[in-house]
């Protein structure tokens, strides 16, 4: 059966590329249409390109882009818009040699690839891989957001001015929620600095704000947390004292509560102190549905739940009700 599907995608892909637009150029009597692979690019697209552009995501609330693989209705969006924009560093796996082949014959970005490699976090789990959740601290995601505004120029040069300044507003809006987030964070007690999610999603969040991260799951949620990974996770929340641990919104929670489980049996309670956004942002047409939303939100949870003081509405007083 699987071979079958494969196949079937592989003709209809075929048939698509047969009717699909030219290589480069855009019609200029239409909107550019760009498609985003995950929420995070999705929402710095619409941002930038104001109404110059019809923006489609593929990964909405709640979906793993590790292990996501392309739908029917997914090619052929990709097929037939001007561009594609994905975050690249192996976040999108199972996309990756479709993206590729794709690019043979239309604009395709990696914006997250703008990341410096010296700024890069080395994957453990796999060779000459990086860690690609660089949007986790805005001063990283800016590189992707100038490579996004760059690659909009090149399909759209009139658009230019309109591009150019809606990144400056977008990027004025992250800088003041680095500062919250730097502002926030340092009100954690230094020896409560310890991140334990569900998979290792936040090291670039710990490098910048410093706090140790251990994630069950490696890099990938395809990589399974054994019994041996969850007793020596228990063992480091039962020798810390760790009060607070977090469930993330894109991966399923029974390795959490595994870690409550085992702690609990240690004689050691353990709470989770809240839910994280990682792979995904929240639902469409809510605040924590954009990327500002999300890190003010994921900001908001670690510092109150790891005893720190944050406005638990957030930087902007929208996560209530969120």
């Amino acid at each position: 059966m699987a071979l079958r599907r494969i196949l079937a995608l592989g003709g209809i892909l075929v048939a698509l590329l047969a009717f699909a637009l030219p290589a480069t150029g855009v019609r200029a009597a239409d909107k550019l249409k760009v498609v985003a692979t995950v929420s995070m690019i999705g929402d710095v697209l619409t941002a930038i390109s104001g109404d110059r552009a019809e923006v489609t995501t593929l990964m909405g609330e709640g979906v793993d882009p590790h292990l996501y693989r392309q739908t029917q209705s997914d090619i052929a969006a990709m097929v037939r818009a001007d561009a594609v924009f994905w975050n690249g560093l192996y976040l999108e796996a199972q996309l990756e040699e479709f993206l590729e082949k794709l690019a043979k014959r239309k604009p395709v970005f990696a914006i997250g690839e703008a990341v410096p490699e010296d700024l890069r976090i080395s994957s453990i789990t796999y060779s000459d891989r990086y860690d690609p959740h660089i949007w986790m601290t805005p001063e990283l995601w800016r590189h992707a957001v100038k490579a996004a505004r760059d690659a909009l120029i090149e399909l759209d040069p009139e658009g230019a001015d309109t591009y150019t300044a809606n990144t400056e507003i977008y990027l004025d809006n992250m800088d003041t929620l680095a500062a919250f987030a730097r502002d926030s964070l340092a009100t954690v007690p230094e020896d409560k600095r310890v991140l334990v999610t569900a998979h290792d999603a936040f090291g670039y969040f710990g490098r910048t704000y410093g706090f140790d991260v251990i994630g069950i799951q490696g890099l990938s949620t395809e990589s399974e947390a054994g019994l041996q990974r969850v007793d020596e996770i228990v063992s480091l929340i039962v020798d810390r004292d760790i009060q607070a641990i977090f469930v993330e919104t894109s991966v399923p929670e029974r390795n959490v509560r595994a870690l409550i489980e085992g702690a609990a049996a240690r004689g050691h309670t353990v709470v989770v102190g809240g839910q994280l956004f990682s792979d995904a942002m929240g639902s469409a047409g809510t605040y924590t549905g954009t990327y500002i939303g999300m890190i003010d939100s994921n900001v908001t949870v670690i510092t109150n739940a790891l005893g720190g003081t944050a406005p638990v509405a957030g930087l902007n007083g929208k996560l209530v009700g969120s």
